[in-house]
């Protein structure tokens, strides 16, 4: 049997919001941080629709003042 790691999106969407909460941060300064146009890939990080670039990722990690393990929720799948 293995394990699979897997990005739970919608879990991972509710953790982005508790640490953005939890650094203080709004929609809007990450956006603003991030050089976005508009909030909505935010969103849908937060909704669970998908999941930040990498170098998004990594930008987010030092704004939360998180590690990119700590943004992520992984699931494992067992497949034999």
């Amino acid at each position: 049997m293995s394990h699979i790691p897997t990005v739970d999106l919608v879990r991972t969407g509710e953790n982005i919001v508790r640490l953005r909460k939890a650094a203080g941060l709004s929609v809007r300064d990450l956006q603003l941080a991030l050089g976005f146009a508009s909030p909505q890939a935010i969103y849908k990080w937060q909704k669970g629709v998908c999941l930040p670039t990498v170098d998004n990722l990594l930008i987010l990690a030092e704004l939360l003042r998180v590690t990119i393990d700590d943004i992520l929720i992984v699931n494992f799948l067992i497949c034999a």
